[in-house]
């Protein structure tokens, strides 16, 4: 079972900058939790996403020594893959597709064509440099914008991708409107239909509806789940508060009743939890 803590994710949302130094503290402090791997920062316009303008600053000043934790990156463009992958320190380049064309275009500012078409390209980039991408699909289970919509669609974004040699796609409800029965159909057809991918389940949920969704997508045979502490982050778009990452914290106390040992050191995530709390301003 693969634990992806996602910081980057929970922190890219945040209005006032949070301290170089302190960034790299936290981040120090979940590699020593026993995480497959940290999605930690991104490497984007800082015009688009201001709080990550120190990437470059922060993945020199991690630890590894002490570590089996891999490092991803978020990327947006071909630009941004070639600056990741200057850094051996990095595994994983993630890059967000998108069901939704309006999403798509807000997001990265591409037609969906446009974004496979990069996806293309960064696939090459990443072989060529011996990394491997993770592409994330948007919008996995509905959007809000009225755009077209189904299960069926997810299928035929997931070959499209597929065919393209990636590796690595996790489905991502990114307003928080998966229900258990479409992520235990998704997940239990994609998995049999592609055995050579792996699945990730990349879910955004009201703190009282997370349970559910882990439980299904875990029954359903994912083994691949991202997270944040304290459900810190999420979808702007959700047009609701509550709906953020889905909980680490809950992840964990849901995998654990069917595998007591997970490899994780609790009382290391127990003081990353402390860290967190100054971090995200509470």
């Amino acid at each position: 079972m693969k634990i992806i803590e996602c910081p980057r994710d929970a922190m890219q949302g945040i209005g006032p900058f949070i301290p170089t130094a302190d960034k790299v503290n936290y981040l120090n402090q979940l590699l020593k939790v026993g995480f497959d791997t940290l999605d930690f920062g991104s490497f984007v316009s800082p015009k688009a996403i201001p709080q990550m303008r120190d990437t470059t600053e922060v993945v020199e000043q991690l630890d590894l020594s002490n570590t089996n934790t891999k490092l991803l990156a978020i990327i947006a463009n071909q630009r941004g893959a070639q600056t990741a992958t200057n850094y051996e320190q990095i595994t994983y380049l993630g890059f967000p597709l998108s069901i939704s064309e309006t999403f798509q275009k807000r997001n990265t500012n591409k037609t969906i064509n446009e974004a496979l078409h990069v996806i293309s390209e960064i696939q090459e980039i990443v072989i060529n440099n011996k990394k491997e991408l993770v592409v994330y699909l948007s919008m996995g289970f509905g959007n809000p914008y009225g755009d077209p919509y189904s299960l069926e669609m997810v299928a035929e974004f997931v070959d499209l991708i597929h065919n393209m040699g990636v590796k690595i796609i996790s489905l991502s409800d990114t307003i928080g409107v998966a229900r258990p029965e479409n992520i235990d159909y998704l997940f239990k057809n994609l998995i049999a239909q592609y055995p050579d991918i792996e699945f990730g389940a990349h879910l955004h949920s009201r703190p009282e509806t997370a349970p559910d969704k882990i439980v299904a997508a875990q029954k359903a045979g994912c083994r691949r789940f991202d997270g944040a502490i304290n459900g810190f982050g999420g979808c702007p778009m959700a047009n609701d508060e509550l709906v953020g990452n889905m909980a680490t914290e809950t992840i964990i106390s849901e995998l654990r009743k069917g595998n007591p040992n997970m490899g994780l050191k609790i009382n290391e995530f127990e003081e990353a939890m402390r860290m967190a709390v100054p971090i995200f301003g509470l």
